[in-house]
Protein backbone atom coordinates (compact mmCIF):
# COMPACT_ATOMS: atom_id res chain seq x y z
CA UNK A 1 0.00 0.00 0.00
CA UNK A 2 2.52 2.63 1.19
CA UNK A 3 6.24 2.46 0.45
CA UNK A 4 8.91 4.93 1.51
CA UNK A 5 12.27 4.52 -0.20
CA UNK A 6 15.39 6.19 1.26
CA UNK A 7 13.51 9.23 2.54
CA UNK A 8 15.59 12.06 4.03
CA UNK A 9 14.43 15.44 5.32
CA UNK A 10 16.40 18.43 6.54
CA UNK A 11 15.78 21.95 7.76
CA UNK A 12 17.85 25.10 7.74
CA UNK A 13 19.51 25.72 11.11
CA UNK A 14 21.91 28.39 12.40
CA UNK A 15 24.91 26.21 11.62
CA UNK A 16 23.64 25.00 8.26
CA UNK A 17 21.40 22.11 7.25
CA UNK A 18 20.11 19.87 10.06
CA UNK A 19 19.05 16.31 9.25
CA UNK A 20 15.64 15.39 10.72
CA UNK A 21 15.18 12.08 8.88
CA UNK A 22 17.94 10.12 7.23
CA UNK A 23 17.49 7.34 4.67
CA UNK A 24 14.13 6.07 5.96
CA UNK A 25 12.70 3.05 4.16
CA UNK A 26 9.35 1.70 5.32
CA UNK A 27 6.48 -0.34 3.93
CA UNK A 28 2.92 -0.47 5.25
CA UNK A 29 0.78 -3.23 3.78
CA UNK A 30 -2.96 -3.51 3.35
CA UNK A 31 -5.16 -3.81 6.44
CA UNK A 32 -2.34 -3.09 8.88
CA UNK A 33 -2.40 -1.17 12.17
CA UNK A 34 1.05 0.38 12.58
CA UNK A 35 2.27 2.50 15.51
CA UNK A 36 5.39 4.65 15.12
CA UNK A 37 7.10 5.53 18.39
CA UNK A 38 10.43 6.78 19.70
CA UNK A 39 12.04 9.62 21.68
CA UNK A 40 10.88 13.21 21.37
CA UNK A 41 12.55 14.97 18.48
CA UNK A 42 13.35 11.73 16.70
CA UNK A 43 11.43 12.60 13.53
CA UNK A 44 8.11 10.79 14.03
CA UNK A 45 5.78 13.71 13.33
CA UNK A 46 7.94 14.80 10.39
CA UNK A 47 7.49 11.33 8.91
CA UNK A 48 3.70 11.63 9.21
CA UNK A 49 3.75 15.06 7.55
CA UNK A 50 5.87 13.72 4.68
CA UNK A 51 3.34 10.96 4.06
CA UNK A 52 0.45 13.44 4.10
CA UNK A 53 2.27 15.89 1.82
CA UNK A 54 2.57 18.70 4.37
CA UNK A 55 6.35 18.50 3.97
CA UNK A 56 8.45 17.41 0.99
CA UNK A 57 11.49 15.11 1.34
CA UNK A 58 14.99 16.29 0.47
CA UNK A 59 15.57 12.93 -1.22
CA UNK A 60 13.88 9.58 -1.71
CA UNK A 61 10.53 8.48 -3.10
CA UNK A 62 7.08 7.80 -1.65
CA UNK A 63 4.67 5.38 -3.36
CA UNK A 64 1.00 4.84 -2.54
CA UNK A 65 -0.75 1.86 -4.10
CA UNK A 66 1.96 1.76 -6.77
CA UNK A 67 1.72 5.48 -7.64
CA UNK A 68 4.65 7.82 -7.06
CA UNK A 69 3.20 10.56 -4.82
CA UNK A 70 6.51 12.20 -3.83
CA UNK A 71 5.72 15.50 -5.54
CA UNK A 72 1.96 15.42 -5.05
CA UNK A 73 0.13 18.02 -2.98
CA UNK A 74 -1.90 17.36 0.17
CA UNK A 75 -5.10 17.58 -1.86
CA UNK A 76 -3.90 15.15 -4.50
CA UNK A 77 -2.87 12.64 -1.83
CA UNK A 78 -6.19 13.07 -0.03
CA UNK A 79 -8.03 12.38 -3.27
CA UNK A 80 -5.99 9.20 -3.71
CA UNK A 81 -7.05 7.96 -0.29
CA UNK A 82 -4.76 9.32 2.46
CA UNK A 83 -6.27 10.93 5.57
CA UNK A 84 -4.27 12.89 8.15
CA UNK A 85 -5.28 13.87 11.70
CA UNK A 86 -3.26 16.62 13.38
CA UNK A 87 -1.91 16.68 16.95
CA UNK A 88 -4.03 19.78 17.45
CA UNK A 89 -7.21 19.56 15.34
CA UNK A 90 -8.14 22.64 13.34
CA UNK A 91 -11.11 24.71 14.49
CA UNK A 92 -13.54 26.06 11.88
CA UNK A 93 -15.57 29.03 13.04
CA UNK A 94 -18.96 29.09 11.35
CA UNK A 95 -18.85 25.45 10.21
CA UNK A 96 -21.10 22.95 11.95
CA UNK A 97 -20.07 19.39 12.73
CA UNK A 98 -22.67 18.16 10.22
CA UNK A 99 -21.08 20.32 7.49
CA UNK A 100 -17.62 19.00 8.32
CA UNK A 101 -18.76 15.38 8.13
CA UNK A 102 -20.45 16.02 4.79
CA UNK A 103 -17.29 17.65 3.43
CA UNK A 104 -15.24 14.67 4.62
CA UNK A 105 -17.60 12.13 3.07
CA UNK A 106 -17.85 14.17 -0.15
CA UNK A 107 -21.58 13.67 -0.21
CA UNK A 108 -24.74 15.06 1.34
CA UNK A 109 -24.89 12.71 4.32
CA UNK A 110 -28.24 12.35 5.99
CA UNK A 111 -28.40 13.52 9.59
CA UNK A 112 -28.87 9.89 10.63
CA UNK A 113 -25.70 8.80 8.82
CA UNK A 114 -23.71 11.73 10.23
CA UNK A 115 -24.95 10.90 13.72
CA UNK A 116 -23.76 7.33 13.28
CA UNK A 117 -20.18 8.53 12.75
CA UNK A 118 -20.38 10.63 15.91
CA UNK A 119 -21.78 7.69 17.84
CA UNK A 120 -18.84 5.55 16.72
CA UNK A 121 -16.44 7.95 18.44
CA UNK A 122 -18.48 8.08 21.64
CA UNK A 123 -20.27 11.40 21.17
CA UNK A 124 -23.99 11.90 21.75
CA UNK A 125 -24.95 12.92 18.25
CA UNK A 126 -27.90 15.17 19.16
CA UNK A 127 -25.59 17.28 21.34
CA UNK A 128 -22.96 17.81 18.63
CA UNK A 129 -24.43 17.54 15.15
CA UNK A 130 -25.33 21.26 15.00
CA UNK A 131 -22.40 22.53 17.08
CA UNK A 132 -19.81 24.78 15.45
CA UNK A 133 -16.28 23.39 15.22
CA UNK A 134 -14.87 26.28 17.25
CA UNK A 135 -13.34 27.19 20.61
CA UNK A 136 -16.44 26.05 22.49
CA UNK A 137 -15.32 22.43 21.98
CA UNK A 138 -12.74 20.83 24.26
CA UNK A 139 -9.57 19.17 22.96
CA UNK A 140 -11.06 15.72 23.50
CA UNK A 141 -14.25 16.63 21.66
CA UNK A 142 -12.29 18.03 18.73
CA UNK A 143 -10.14 14.89 18.58
CA UNK A 144 -13.15 12.63 18.38
CA UNK A 145 -14.91 14.82 15.82
CA UNK A 146 -11.75 14.76 13.70
CA UNK A 147 -11.65 10.96 13.94
CA UNK A 148 -15.33 10.87 12.92
CA UNK A 149 -14.39 12.81 9.77
CA UNK A 150 -11.64 10.28 9.05
CA UNK A 151 -14.20 7.47 9.41
CA UNK A 152 -16.59 9.34 7.13
CA UNK A 153 -13.87 9.60 4.48
CA UNK A 154 -13.28 5.85 4.55
CA UNK A 155 -9.80 6.16 3.04
CA UNK A 156 -7.22 3.46 2.39
CA UNK A 157 -4.67 4.99 4.78
CA UNK A 158 -5.41 7.01 7.94
CA UNK A 159 -2.49 8.74 9.66
CA UNK A 160 -2.84 10.08 13.20
CA UNK A 161 -0.13 12.31 14.69
CA UNK A 162 -0.06 11.80 18.49
CA UNK A 163 -3.86 11.66 18.90
CA UNK A 164 -3.50 11.49 22.71
CA UNK A 165 -1.85 14.94 22.91
CA UNK A 166 -3.73 17.47 25.02
CA UNK A 167 -6.73 15.36 26.01
CA UNK A 168 -7.93 14.26 29.43
CA UNK A 169 -7.89 10.70 30.78
CA UNK A 170 -11.60 10.11 30.13
CA UNK A 171 -11.25 11.22 26.51
CA UNK A 172 -8.11 9.10 26.12
CA UNK A 173 -9.92 5.98 27.34
CA UNK A 174 -12.64 6.57 24.77
CA UNK A 175 -10.00 7.22 22.12
CA UNK A 176 -8.46 3.81 22.76
CA UNK A 177 -11.87 2.18 22.28
CA UNK A 178 -12.28 4.02 18.96
CA UNK A 179 -8.89 2.79 17.74
CA UNK A 180 -9.65 -0.75 18.89
CA UNK A 181 -12.83 -0.68 16.79
CA UNK A 182 -10.93 0.78 13.83
CA UNK A 183 -8.37 -2.02 14.12
CA UNK A 184 -11.14 -4.60 13.89
CA UNK A 185 -13.38 -2.99 11.28
CA UNK A 186 -11.36 -0.70 9.00
CA UNK A 187 -11.04 -1.65 5.35
CA UNK A 188 -7.78 0.27 5.07
CA UNK A 189 -4.59 0.68 7.07
CA UNK A 190 -3.99 2.88 10.11
CA UNK A 191 -0.71 4.53 11.12
CA UNK A 192 -0.47 6.24 14.51
CA UNK A 193 2.38 8.32 15.93
CA UNK A 194 2.28 7.68 19.69
CA UNK A 195 4.20 7.12 22.92
CA UNK A 196 1.26 5.52 24.72
CA UNK A 197 1.58 1.90 25.78
CA UNK A 198 -2.15 1.26 25.36
CA UNK A 199 -1.94 2.33 21.71
CA UNK A 200 1.26 0.37 21.18
CA UNK A 201 -0.49 -2.65 22.63
CA UNK A 202 -3.11 -2.79 19.85
CA UNK A 203 -0.62 -2.44 16.99
CA UNK A 204 0.04 -5.15 14.42
CA UNK A 205 3.48 -3.65 13.89
CA UNK A 206 5.66 -1.17 15.80
CA UNK A 207 8.26 1.09 14.20
CA UNK A 208 10.80 2.86 16.43
CA UNK A 209 12.40 6.05 15.11
CA UNK A 210 15.30 7.68 16.97
CA UNK A 211 17.76 10.26 15.72
CA UNK A 212 16.02 10.38 12.37
CA UNK A 213 16.48 6.68 11.66
CA UNK A 214 14.43 3.51 12.05
CA UNK A 215 16.11 1.65 14.89
CA UNK A 216 13.58 -1.14 15.40
CA UNK A 217 10.70 -2.51 13.37
CA UNK A 218 8.59 -5.62 13.65
CA UNK A 219 5.49 -7.31 15.10
CA UNK A 220 4.12 -5.94 18.38
CA UNK A 221 4.93 -9.19 20.17
CA UNK A 222 8.60 -8.79 19.24
CA UNK A 223 9.14 -5.04 19.67
CA UNK A 224 6.90 -4.00 22.57
CA UNK A 225 8.71 -6.01 25.29
CA UNK A 226 11.95 -4.21 24.39
CA UNK A 227 10.26 -0.85 25.00
CA UNK A 228 8.67 -1.56 28.38
CA UNK A 229 11.65 -2.16 30.64
CA UNK A 230 11.20 1.24 32.25
CA UNK A 231 8.26 3.25 33.55
CA UNK A 232 7.00 4.22 30.12
CA UNK A 233 7.55 3.63 26.44
CA UNK A 234 8.93 7.16 26.15
CA UNK A 235 11.61 6.52 28.79
CA UNK A 236 12.46 3.19 27.18
CA UNK A 237 12.82 4.75 23.74
CA UNK A 238 15.00 7.54 25.09
CA UNK A 239 17.18 4.97 26.89
CA UNK A 240 17.46 2.93 23.68
CA UNK A 241 18.46 6.03 21.72
CA UNK A 242 21.12 7.10 24.24
CA UNK A 243 22.65 3.62 24.23
CA UNK A 244 22.71 3.67 20.44
CA UNK A 245 24.82 6.82 20.47
CA UNK A 246 27.64 5.23 22.53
Amino acid sequence: MLTLENISFEVQAEKGQKDILHDISLEIGDHRFVVVTGPNGGGKSTLAKLIAGIEQPASGRIYFQGTDITKMSITERANLGISFAFQQPVRFKGIQVLDLLRLAAKKNLSIADACQYLSEVGLCAKDYIRREVNASLSGGELKRIEIATVLARGTKLSVFDEPEAGIDLWSFQNLIQVFERMRETTNGSVMIISHQERILNIADEIVVIAGGRITKQGPREEILPTLLGTASAVDACNKFYREGER
